[in-house]
């Protein structure tokens, strides 16, 4: 398991950091043993998921079912002190079934407006692409707006305001694609994968050890929503050279111009590129962002906004590859 190594990162840098990162170590660290309590392998979703947090952006959890999505975005949530709400999406779903709706009240003789599950701080959306276009429609502009129109009068989100959502390969029966614009509202695409044989015996001898207990018992709240909001401000800190910037840029503008791929990144992937490379590096202690941070962002924000040509789609190329190829080619700053 993880430990904060607080002392180490001081003594590989050469001058004391400007700004004071020790605290979010420590409660990103307290969020990821929780976590762990339960959940087995999976490292790179658990540290997406978290980033995610930091940066105040979305995030699209894609795999086969069975593989803990879900019940690792609610026991992320169940980490922190905020309103949780789950939704599952079905393709009779209705947005009025998760924004909410006018009721009449015979007492007072008008509408009163009564809210949904989306009025929650964390909302996890399981499968969402079950349900149809115009649900997914109004979902997409609760986050990018954080905020909704009823009847004419404006509702706000409560801040910190995320919505984990969940997937299963378009692949599978029953599910619909979502459109290129949609996805781009996800700071990060997750692909989670099956466990290996020895993360799978973990996983047995973890469910034989609860008996009669819940996994969600298990896991205890850490985290404030407000200590949330105060380490995205921290996060938004954290320095980036000029020379970095034009690396971010260097490599989305060359998803545009890439043979292989038929649609490449739009400028907001470089801002997610940007705040998702600074919250990883805060995760490590630093107040300083380095092209290891771009690298590590580059993928999970990319691979979703970016269209593989029909061709190479079919000779099995996939966008993360090409991505791979495009950090690659791009030279790194010194």
């Amino acid at each position: 398991m993880e430990t904060p190594n607080n002392e180490g990162n001081k003594e590989n840098l050469a001058f004391e950091n400007r700004i004071n990162l020790s605290e979010l170590q420590e409660n990103i660290f307290k969020i990821k043993k929780e976590l762990q309590k339960v959940i087995v392998g999976q490292k790179e979703m658990m540290d997406l998921l978290i980033i995610s947090l930091l940066s105040d952006g979305h995030a699209l959890i894609e795999g086969v079912p069975g593989v803990a999505k879900t019940i690792t975005a609610k026991l992320l949530a169940q980490t922190i002190d905020v309103g949780f709400s789950r939704i599952q999406f079905t393709p009779d779903l209705m947005p009025s079934d998760i924004l909410g709706t006018s009721v009449f009240n015979v007492k007072t003789s008008e509408f009163e407006f009564k809210k949904g599950p989306i009025f929650s701080s964390m909302i996890l959306i399981d499968e969402i692409n079950r349900a149809p276009a115009k649900t997914q429609a109004a979902l997409f502009e609760v986050m990018e707006e954080k905020q909704i129109t009823i009847d004419g009068k404006t509702y706000k989100m409560d801040e910190p305001f995320v919505v984990l959502a969940t997937q299963n390969p378009i692949e599978q029966e029953g599910t619909y694609r979502l459109p290129e614009a949609q996805l781009d509202r996800f700071l990060f695409k997750i692909n989670v994968e099956y466990p290996n044989a020895d993360e799978e015996l973990e996983i047995i001898m973890k469910e034989q050890a609860l008996e009669n207990t819940s996994k969600a018992s298990k896991v205890e709240t850490v985290i404030t929503g407000k200590k949330i909001i105060e380490f995205r401000n921290l996060v938004n800190q954290i320095k980036i050279e000029e020379n970095l910037l034009k690396y971010i840029a260097n490599i989305v503008v060359n998803t545009r111009s890439n043979s292989f791929l038929y649609l490449g990144a739009s400028p907001r992937a470089s801002i997610a590129i940007l705040g998702a490379s600074r919250a990883f590096a805060a995760i490590e202690g630093r107040d300083f962002v380095t092209p290891e941070d771009i690298k590590r962002a580059t993928i999970p924000v990319l691979e979703h906004r970016v269209i593989v040509t029909p061709e190479r789609e079919m000779e099995g190329l996939t966008s993360k590859q090409i991505i791979e190829q495009i950090i690659e080619a791009v030279e790194i700053p010194r």
